[in-house]
């Protein structure tokens, strides 16, 4: 049974970067052919997919987030990290991780909890 865990600090300041983990237990990020993946939902709106990284450390961005988006890896944790730049109050949401069978979040298996991130001064 896969399960992910996301962590991270839920306020930030604008103008700084976003930090988030994901821990994984009961699958390997580096030997499952998923797309490992951000997912965002802020306030009254629907879900945004953010970007993923592969088994193999490819990644892939949202072209609206692209400019701001970091996705890595740490393998020998099992845990893949979200960065986002430059936050501003729109960027308040509730981020996930997940385990997805392609590009967006239509085709993701298993989901973490969730984390609320506010962006504030």
């Amino acid at each position: 049974q896969v399960q992910l865990q996301e962590s991270g600090p839920g306020l930030v300041k604008p103008s700084q970067t976003l930090s988030l983990t994901c821990t994984v237990s009961g699958a390997s990020i580096t030997t499952n052919y998923y797309y490992w993946s951000w997912i965002r939902q802020p306030p009254g709106k629907g879900l945004e997919w953010m970007g993923a990284t592969t088994y193999s450390g490819s990644t892939y961005y949202s072209p609206s987030l692209k400019s701001r988006t970091s996705i890595s890896r740490d393998t020998s944790k099992n845990q893949f990290t979200l960065q986002l730049s430059s936050v501003t109050p729109e960027d308040t949401a509730v981020y996930y991780c997940a385990i997805c069978d392609g590009l967006g979040y239509a085709d993701c298996d298993s989901w973490g909890q969730g984390t609320q991130v506010t962006v504030s001064s």
